[in-house]
């Protein structure tokens, strides 16, 4: 299902109340979800033509039908340099804090994609159309989010999520431990991204969150204040 959420800056939900989700910004794929959301996603590109795609980091449920768009659409795969080892050879749960939990194998086995050739890596500054480049590590140590200076749109990949992934119930989390490589790292990037005072931001996981009342900026006090 296709959400357009500002001038080149469209939803794709992958999964039911927004669960999981990529997008798609001034024609650049950001992340593609589980393996099996491979038809979802070639639905949306052949609507929305894009020229590239973009990793925010290489956890299964965001490279999982990666290495099947980029070939049937012949567009590079992009991603920081400290995910290109795990975009590459699809073995995307190792550097979780106990990748032989029972939900790591599962996601390794039935979530991860096949690796896929990196063509170009993106790092601090570097710019994604209008959209710049912060690093985010924490989450995953190669961790990337993407921001539309003029208008304030962030894309914060999994740095935050929007919704509880047991009940879906919408609201500000951190991302899970069980999936995060470092959490105080985790931390110290939301604050980076507090800075920014982002007037709309899209997460990975949860709905579109509109920032007018600065929730976001709240949260992550709060998250500052118990680390």
């Amino acid at each position: 299902m296709l959400h357009h959420i500002a001038p080149e800056v469209v939803q794709i939900s992958l999964m039911p109340r927004n669960s999981i989700n990529c997008y798609i910004i001034e024609g650049v794929l950001v992340d593609a979800g589980i393996r099996s959301s491979y038809n979802t996603v070639r639905k949306a590109l052949e609507e929305i033509p894009v020229y590239q795609h973009v990793l925010t980091h290489a956890h299964a449920d965001h490279q999982g039908c990666s290495d099947q768009i980029c070939e049937a659409f012949s567009i590079p795969l992009l991603c920081h340099p400290d995910e290109v080892c795990r975009t590459e050879t699809g073995m995307v749960t190792k550097d979780y804090p106990s990748p032989q939990h029972w939900i790591a194998k599962l996601q390794q086995k039935y979530w991860a994609g096949q690796g896929h050739r990196v063509d170009q890596t993106v790092v601090e500054n570097d710019f994604v159309g209008n959209f710049r480049v912060i690093e985010t590590p924490g989450h995953s140590a190669g961790h990337i989010s993407l921001f539309r200076e003029h208008d304030g749109i962030l894309i914060a990949g999994d740095a935050a999520i929007n919704m509880s992934l047991l009940t879906t119930a919408t609201g500000l989390r951190l991302p899970p431990n069980i999936f995060t490589s470092d959490r105080q790292r985790n931390i110290e990037s939301l604050q980076k991204l507090a800075k920014l005072n982002p007037a709309i931001i899209c997460f990975g996981h949860g709905p579109v969150m509109r920032n007018s009342d600065r929730k976001f900026e709240q949260f992550v006090a709060k998250c500052s204040a118990l680390s």
